[in-house]
């Protein structure tokens, strides 16, 4: 919606200030939920604190529906074509959209795997293969409705004002994979870290931890609106590839964490790290709304898939290794993704639509 409301050179911005808001939230309600709970009181007080959430939410669903529309007055609101499945522009790219796929639903297959007998048991084995099952059954049919909706315009060659490149959308897919992903680990792993690493050394108590570590979600306010900014401003491609090297400096650097360090420079590391990290976030999805228009929601979600696809990932790791380990991994995976960055390209000129009279309508990018 961001890419429908803010032209092209401010939809940086626009989008890492509503993600940084995003995330502040959550770092919030991690702070506050404890506390709401005890004022509810009683073993059900956690209940009622979450309840509460979705009370909220409800209220401004209905203040969000009646004061928001989809476009600026006088815009056109761009839809995909078909509904069900991303349009590629190559039979290379429809390809290659199956492949960005399968981590998805491997994700779904890993995570069932914690939860069944051979993880943390809370499923059971019967119940664990019956979810087997449906996420084979549904990526069979994802992969026929990939063919179904491209199939006939890729009988013929696709105009190439008409045509992206998915490439675009898979690099990004990875980069939000390591800066996204990330940070939901981090942000979930950190307290416990600091607690572990500090307690006997420094005195740290649990809650000291999670104060300590919560400057790391509330560097976003500042931070993902920073990447935005940047990208609009010194290019989307040279500002990703800057947040990068930082996440992997930020992420190797905390790795070398100790008890004998200083915990103002063991936050100042974090902090560091954390500016990169949302920033990446901030470039990330200023390029998003300038792949294709009509299938900006269709790519942001793909994008966000991947996030998460990334915090279940680097979850496994840690259940596996020490925290030095895990931060290492996660700066080797964010090399990888560097390395991918340098192929993708940089959104300029303009990019065509076609509007509900058969006109072409060109949408400045750059």
């Amino acid at each position: 919606m961001m890419g429908e409301w803010f032209p092209a050179k401010q939809v940086g911005v626009a989008e890492g200030i509503y993600g940084g808001w995003g995330n502040f939230g959550s770092a919030a309600a991690a702070m506050s939920l404890p506390t709401i709970a005890l004022v509810f009181g009683g073993d059900e007080g956690w209940r009622y604190a979450i309840g509460l959430t979705g009370v909220i939410a409800l209220i401004y669903a209905v203040i969000y529906f009646f004061s928001v529309s989809d476009t600026p007055k006088g815009s056109t609101y761009f839809k995909p074509k078909r509904i069900g499945a991303m349009e590629v522009t190559s039979k290379g790219d429809l390809y290659f959209y199956i492949f960005m796929s399968v981590p998805m639903y491997a994700t779904l297959s890993l995570l069932t795997w914690k939860l069944s007998p051979s993880g943390v048991s809370l499923l059971s084995t019967t119940t664990a293969y019956m979810i087997y099952a449906g996420i084979v059954v549904l990526f069979i049919y994802n992969v026929y409705k990939i063919f179904h909706i491209n199939s006939e315009h890729l009988k013929e060659d696709v105009p190439e004002i008409h045509r992206y490149k998915f490439k675009q959308v898979a690099i990004l897919d990875l980069a939000y994979l390591v800066t996204f992903g990330s940070e939901l680990v981090v942000v979930s792993m950190l307290p416990l870290f600091f607690y572990n690493t500090f307690s006997e050394s420094h005195g740290v108590t649990a809650v000291m931890a999670g104060l300590l570590a919560s400057g790391f979600a509330f560097m976003n306010l500042v931070a993902r609106p920073g990447g935005g900014l940047i990208s609009d401003k010194f290019g989307r491609k040279r500002s990703l590839t800057i947040f990068l090297l930082g996440l992997v400096a930020g992420y190797f650097i905390m790795s070398q964490i100790e008890s004998s360090w200083s915990l103002f420079l063991a936050v100042a590391v974090t902090m560091m790290c954390s500016f990169f990290v949302q920033a990446g976030e901030g470039a990330v999805f200023a390029m998003v709304p300038l792949i294709k228009r009509r299938m900006t929601g269709q790519i942001a979600g793909m994008v966000g898939a991947y996030g998460n696809v990334g915090a279940v990932l680097f979850l496994t790791v840690l259940s596996f290794v020490s925290p030095q380990v895990f931060f290492l991994t996660i700066a080797g995976a964010a090399l990888f993704v560097l390395i991918a960055v340098q192929f993708i390209e940089e959104p300029k000129g303009h990019m065509a639509e076609v509007l509900p009279d058969g006109t072409v309508e060109m949408i400045e990018v750059s």
